[in-house]
């Protein structure tokens, strides 16, 4: 995993995601990214658990942007890796600048899921941004997991 560098100026992220995936803003292609997730998951020994509550979580995040986007446009996936924490943001162009449903099914299960959610329409970017962090390294920072709570 390299550190990240350079300015991301589609996200406004002085970060480089670790893992970047460009797919057709499509519902077909919603399997390829919730495998991503769970490979990359799996990568940084994240529980079956874990890695489950991620592929929910980028569904969640997937159907919430889709509706948002433009004709045409891409589905962008940004990865950020940690030791046991994944950040992952899933973006559209959206020139309407939709209002984000909070209300929304899919934004409480993404809300309840992660330990940080954010949804933001604007500059012509429908974006969803979450981190999750394995049960494992959160019993390593001696903090409660979600058995535990």
């Amino acid at each position: 995993m390299s550190a990240p560098t350079s300015d991301d100026s589609a996200t406004g992220d002085r970060t480089r995601a670790d893992v970047e995936l460009r797919l057709p803003a499509d519902g077909a292609y919603a399997s390829v990214l919730r495998t991503t997730t769970a490979a990359l998951a799996a990568r940084l020994d994240f529980t079956i658990d874990d890695i489950e509550d991620l592929r929910i979580a980028v569904a969640e995040a997937g159907a919430m942007v889709l509706p948002a986007a433009d004709p045409d446009a891409d589905l962008v996936a940004r990865f950020h890796l940690g030791r046991g924490t994944m950040t992952v943001e899933v973006s559209t162009d959206a020139m309407d600048n939709p209002e984000p449903d909070l209300d929304s099914f899919a934004w409480q299960v993404l809300d309840t899921l992660a330990s940080d959610a954010t949804v933001v329409s604007e500059q012509g970017v429908f974006r969803v941004r979450f981190t999750m962090a394995s049960q494992l390294a959160a019993r390593a920072a001696g903090q409660p997991t979600g058995a535990e709570l």
